[in-house]
């Protein structure tokens, strides 16, 4: 009779734990599901602020992209094999970007004359200035004052690139230039010619060396 009174008791005791260790892993479970709940919350307001403020905040300030100067611009003219004649296309160009031009103002054009890798470098700098010198004389037939027209001669060094492939020899036979609208005003006392039509004729460098 004891035994059995023993074993109801031990019995009634170990039901008593289960119990108490099931409402503290309930508690536990809860606390811990609670916490996940809150911290997930807090995640997904973080993430509403941050959508918000990129959604409120102007394009223009988050892409930076610099404006070119007022009154700058920048053409070139490319130029035949040996060549200091000024193509049909180099014509146009230069007929536009000189209309561009407000000649009641005071302006700076920088004439830089290039040429290709090929060919002994003095031959290559004395063809590079006669390109240039081919341009700027076009251009004061257009009406733009010479002596706002710079020259600068490069040659080869300013090459734009480095193959031997037609296309890249193409582009490093060219006349870079440079508008440059100053400050000071001065008096319009010259306008842009007409439009000429066709090549503008210079005569092809002598020297049968090199390329350009």
């Amino acid at each position: 009779m004891a035994n059995t009174q023993q074993q109801t008791g031990e019995s009634g005791g170990a039901k008593e734990l289960a119990i108490l260790v099931g409402i503290l892993l309930t508690v536990v479970a809860g606390a811990i599901g609670t916490y996940w709940i809150h911290s997930r919350g807090v995640e997904v307001e973080a993430a509403s602020v941050v959508a918000v403020k990129a959604a409120a905040e102007p394009k223009a300030s988050r892409v930076a992209v610099p404006a070119p100067p007022a009154g700058v611009f920048h053409t070139d003219v490319y130029f035949d094999f040996k060549s200091t004649r000024l193509r049909a296309d180099a014509v146009k160009v230069l007929q536009e970007t000189a209309g561009f031009m407000d000649l009641t103002n005071a302006w700076v054009v920088l004439v830089q004359g290039h040429t290709d890798r090929q060919g002994p470098a003095e031959y290559n700098k004395t063809l590079a200035q006669k390109r240039a010198e081919s341009v700027k004389q076009f251009l004061v037939e257009l009406g733009v004052p010479e002596a706002s027209i710079r020259l600068v001669t490069i040659g080869a060094d300013g090459a734009l690139c480095e193959d031997l492939s037609a296309e890249c020899q193409q582009l490093n036979r060219r006349v870079h230039l440079e508008f440059r609208k100053l400050a000071a005003s001065i008096p319009a006392t010259t306008t842009v010619a007409a439009t000429k039509g066709g090549d503008q004729a210079q005569a092809d460098a002598a020297s049968p060396a090199g390329d350009r």
